[in-house]
């Protein structure tokens, strides 16, 4: 027998991708050009890399649930001068993880199961780990659109209160996947306080927060915008970054969680029995990373270059817009997302991700239908060469 909540699971957006595709030959003398996968292609950091040469013989070592003191006061450190923090623990605020992606996961696990506390709420659309997380966790999901009417940000503060009240937890995301939306310092406080109220916690996933156009105007931050209330023990506040998108290394599946360290400790206690660990080896080499700000700036004018270059293209044809932050175009295209992406497969061996896949249908009203996403991950001349052969078709 199988646990029936597996069955609850939607499939993943690319296994959708994957079966909308089949049988579609794209045209031929064409080289294929991903545009679906968040997946950075810009070269791993010398910094890393080096330190994980000099560290490779500590992979005979079981890593520690907690991560080690290099690693944690490196994190803890990079968080205090990007977020301008007052303080964070080392020992008691920080808990690294692997990649946000199994936490964002997880965390749901720690946090539901209070009776009364039944709706884990996200917006729509939304990274489908909060979805499949709360149902995991025998929650409800409770969708929130970001729509073109709300600017793009679900409109929390504005539920009713009974549903406030249910709601164990809260998934924030800024930037935005898909929408490249930044919750500004305003909002986010707004946001404390709604949970401070209404006794949920705010999981706030902000792995695109070291990708933004403007080097004076870095996004804000969960945590920063706790401590500008004077709550520098972070209460009910949990903030998650990862090592992939600001230093292009996916593969070492290497992020932290940060925050209200009595959630921490139970969180940490609750890690210790399904054991996704980093290994020694690249721990040593994301300390080096968090500690080094160089090739984060290099990367953000690589992706500024590539905006520039495919908006060029894709404006007088698309309502595009730069994002606020993160490598993501989220845009509405004629005929819907799924119709789009059978036809720029099929006539230019390009795969975008419709939105649909990446929202629910709630009320009515479908928030992701009528639009792609389009992950600028690819280097600047390839993704302009995808930007001309879009346009050529639409």
């Amino acid at each position: 027998m199988l646990n029936p909540r597996l069955s609850q699971l939607p499939a993943y957006p690319f296994e959708r991708l994957r079966a909308l595709l089949k049988g579609i030959t794209p045209l031929a003398g064409l080289s294929p050009i991903s545009m679906s996968v968040g997946e950075p292609r810009h070269p791993s950091p010398k910094v890393f890399l080096d330190a994980l040469r000099a560290a490779e013989e500590e992979f005979s070592n079981y890593p520690t649930t907690q991560g080690g003191v290099e690693l944690r006061g490196a994190i803890a450190a990079w968080l205090t001068r990007r977020f301008h923090l007052p303080t964070v623990d080392p020992e008691t605020q920080v808990v690294p993880c692997s990649g946000t992606r199994e936490a964002l996961f997880s965390v749901a696990q720690a946090l539901t199961g209070v009776p009364g506390k039944d709706l884990v709420l996200l917006p729509n659309p939304f990274y489908q780990i909060y979805e499949g997380a709360a149902l995991w966790a025998g929650a409800t999901p409770h969708y929130v659109p970001a729509t073109e009417a709300s600017g793009l940000l679900p409109d929390f503060a504005g539920l009713p209160e009974a549903i406030l009240d249910r709601a164990a937890l809260v998934y924030l995301c800024t930037p935005g996947n898909p929408t490249g939306r930044v919750m500004d310092r305003e909002y986010l406080q707004q946001m404390i306080r709604l949970a401070h109220r209404h006794g949920f916690v705010l999981v706030s996933d902000e792995c695109y927060s070291e990708i933004y156009p403007d080097e004076n105007s870095p996004p804000c931050g969960l945590l920063e915008a706790a401590a500008a209330m004077g709550h520098g023990d972070y209460r009910g506040c949990l903030a998650m970054h990862s090592l992939s998108k600001r230093s292009n290394l996916p593969g070492a599946r290497s992020g932290f969680v940060a925050g209200d360290a009595t959630i921490l400790a139970a969180y940490l206690r609750l890690r210790t029995y399904f054991g996704c660990t980093t290994p020694p080896p690249i721990q040593r080499a994301a300390a080096a990373a968090w500690g080094d700000e160089a090739h984060v700036r290099a990367n953000r004018d690589e992706y500024r270059k590539k905006f520039a270059r495919v908006l060029e293209e894709l404006a007088p044809v698309l309502p595009v817009t730069a994002p606020d932050a993160g490598f993501y175009l989220w845009t509405r295209v004629p005929g819907g997302g799924e119709a789009f992406a059978q036809r720029v497969f099929e006539r230019c061996n390009i795969t975008v991700l419709p939105g649909s896949y990446l929202s629910r249908l709630v009320d009515g009203v479908h928030p992701g239908a009528e639009y792609v996403r389009m992950a600028l991950v690819d280097s600047v001349e390839q993704c302009a060469e995808a930007a001309r052969r879009i346009r050529s078709v639409v």
